[in-house]
């Protein structure tokens, strides 16, 4: 069986129009299905238009957030309440096309066991919002070592995948980024992104910024080596600032005590710099640590135990 994970949050009009074009595309493709609504604390009437909708199709069920807690919450709380043998995430607007869910169904029955939804068009976006969401996607790519330039939440994992994601102690967990890095057997289908037919969406710009220093402070300590960096840079700008000080003063022109004061801001400066690039090192050791090792990258064991 397959789970549909939905997040909603405010989308009391998409609810109804969502859990029918799902069941139609989905029954007439023969696949068996169940659909998993999870409302995040919305302040509109999306729980009671899931409860209708549950009321209509036994194949919709839902789960009522006390408030809200944010997408990525949403989709690991409907995965670890999904029933099914593999399940999809896409959002509740409708611009993941349902129609993808059948070819992702398809290539799992194939044997692939992580199926990724990647962009063949952003749909319409300002200029600067792809921008900013090119260098986000360049910082991440760097960070899982995987291209995740045309990257997004809708996908459709095996069972052992959801398992192995719910294992994880993340507490601040990145699901595009988690979701391709726990490997297993993958493939990907490229969709286009659709306009919204109802609505507006949910995402302000500084909700955007906020998700997006939010994921890369959990996923990467790149951060962190922004002071080493810096303190280096400083380091060796101390340097060349420090030979002109001192030949300006052992040819007469610099300024009576200018040349003690800059050569102590400098070499204290760098020192400042370098000492929190060493401990942002160390504390990016322990933020490692912390994490834990992960238990689930061994899907498959050959032989018998001696």
């Amino acid at each position: 069986m397959l789970s549909v994970i939905i997040p909603a949050y405010n989308e009391e009009k998409m609810i109804q129009t969502t859990a029918d074009t799902v069941d139609r595309i989905l029954s007439a493709a023969s696949v068996p299905y169940e659909i998993v609504f999870v409302n995040d604390g919305s302040k509109d009437g999306t729980w009671q238009q899931i409860e209708t909708a549950a009321e209509k199709n036994p194949h919709v069920n839902g789960l009522h957030f006390s408030r809200n807690f944010g997408k990525e919450s949403a989709i690991f709380a409907g995965l670890a309440n999904a029933e099914g043998d593999c399940c999809a995430v896409m959002d509740c607007d409708l611009q993941h096309p349902p129609e993808v869910l059948v070819s992702m169904y398809r290539l799992w029955e194939q044997g692939y066991e992580v199926v990724e939804g990647v962009k063949r068009s952003r749909g319409k976006e300002s200029a600067i919002h792809r921008a900013c969401a090119g260098l986000f996607y360049k910082m991440m790519s760097k960070a899982v070592k995987i291209d995740m330039s045309r990257a997004s939440d809708f996908k459709l994992l095996d069972r052992k995948a959801v398992d192995a994601l719910l294992e994880m102690p993340e507490k601040n967990a990145f699901f595009r980024a988690l979701s391709s890095w726990i490997g297993y057997r993958s493939t990907s289908v490229e969709f286009d992104v659709q306009e919204r037919t109802e609505g507006e969406s949910k995402w302000s710009t500084w909700s955007l910024i906020k998700y997006a220093v939010t994921n890369v402070v959990a996923f990467s300590t790149a951060p962190m080596q922004f002071v080493t960096v810096a303190g280096i840079f400083t380091f060796l700008f101390a340097i060349v600032l420090g030979i002109e000080s001192l030949v300006r003063y052992f040819t007469g022109h610099a300024v009576e005590g200018f040349t003690t004061v800059i050569l102590l801001i400098l070499i204290v400066g760098s020192l400042i710099m370098m000492s929190l690039g060493i401990i942002g090192y160390y504390i990016s050791k322990i933020y490692e640590e912390v994490k834990g090792r992960p238990k689930y990258l061994i899907s498959k064991k050959a032989g018998k135990r001696k």
